[in-house]
């Protein structure tokens, strides 16, 4: 039976990408109440189209229990790179199933098996514990979002050179989030993906100088590629996470991997469920470009 309007219970939802989720909930009907940590985020929730905003921690069961009364339907997406990352994901699963919630959508990651990832193997474990969980359950399994081009876009115009420790032949597979967060929607308000593991590609697996091409022709410019290794570049960018051992240690071992493999992944599913063609990496670099 499909439930058209559902209470979702959207978390991390002052989020850059989880916060995508809420918009796309409400614009299908959801009453949202949105999760967040910082109190100072509950207007920008708002502003979104959350109807209310609970504060918590996901390392406090007693704020994730109340903010999960009267909750029909979970979005969840654990933060990146989190050293407790499995734990978070369990106590969500675990407040959840207390709460009587029905449906619980989780955003993964793309092959979340490859064990060379403890983050993925992290968001693999917490899979298992909704499968497990007696709910009602949506897993999403995106690739690596174009939202995250954002970070290193002010350095590509100024240097007129796309930089990553990653062989500039690897190819790897990209989404656009907001194409995910309408899924997770549909996920939460329709039937039609109830107990559904979904890869979430984009048409085309880009290596670094294909990318580097489409930037070009955004740009009007030149765009060369630049292929550093992991220390210089993540000194160069002064990453938040290369202060946290954990993390850092996390993040070097994705790219050590891209750089072995690539990250490919298959574009079928993602145009099925939305029934039009995925927004394209050309797309979302004319809109960095405009400053949208």
């Amino acid at each position: 039976m499909t439930r058209l309007h559902p209470n979702i219970l959207s978390i991390g939802a002052s989020g850059k990408h989880a916060g995508l989720v809420v918009p796309e909930l409400v614009r299908h009907g959801a009453r949202v109440r949105g999760f967040v940590r910082d109190p100072s985020k509950r207007d920008e929730v708002l502003a979104r189209g959350a109807s209310e905003v609970a504060i918590g921690d996901l390392r406090d069961s007693a704020s994730l229990d109340a903010a999960l009364e009267g909750i029909e339907g979970v979005f969840y997406l654990c933060p990146a790179f989190h050293p407790d990352e499995t734990q978070l994901g369990l106590n969500v699963v675990d407040s959840a199933k207390r709460a009587g919630v029905k449906r619980f959508v989780f955003s993964s990651v793309l092959h979340p098996q490859i064990s060379r990832m403890k983050h993925h193997i992290a968001k693999l474990l917490v899979e298992d514990a909704i499968k497990q969980s007696g709910m009602e359950y949506t897993v999403l399994q995106p690739a690596s979002f174009y939202q995250n081009m954002a970070n290193f876009w002010p350095a590509v115009v100024k240097t007129k050179t796309f930089s990553l420790p990653i062989a500039s032949d690897k190819a790897w597979a990209f989404v656009d989030y907001r194409d995910v967060a309408e899924i997770a929607a549909l996920a939460l308000t329709s039937d039609r993906l109830v107990y559904g593991t979904f890869e979430l590609c984009c048409e085309d697996n880009l290596n670094r100088e294909r990318i580097a091409t489409i930037m070009s022709e955004v740009l009007h410019e030149k765009i060369a590629v630049e292929s550093p290794s992991f220390s210089t570049w993540a000194a160069r960018n002064r990453l938040p996470y290369s202060l946290e051992p954990g993390p850092a240690k996390m993040f070097e071992a994705m790219n050590a991997y891209y750089n072995d493999h690539g990250f490919p992944g298959n574009s079928l599913i993602l145009r099925a469920i939305l029934g039009r063609e995925p927004r394209s990496l050309k797309s979302y670099l004319y809109e960095l470009a405009r400053g949208v």
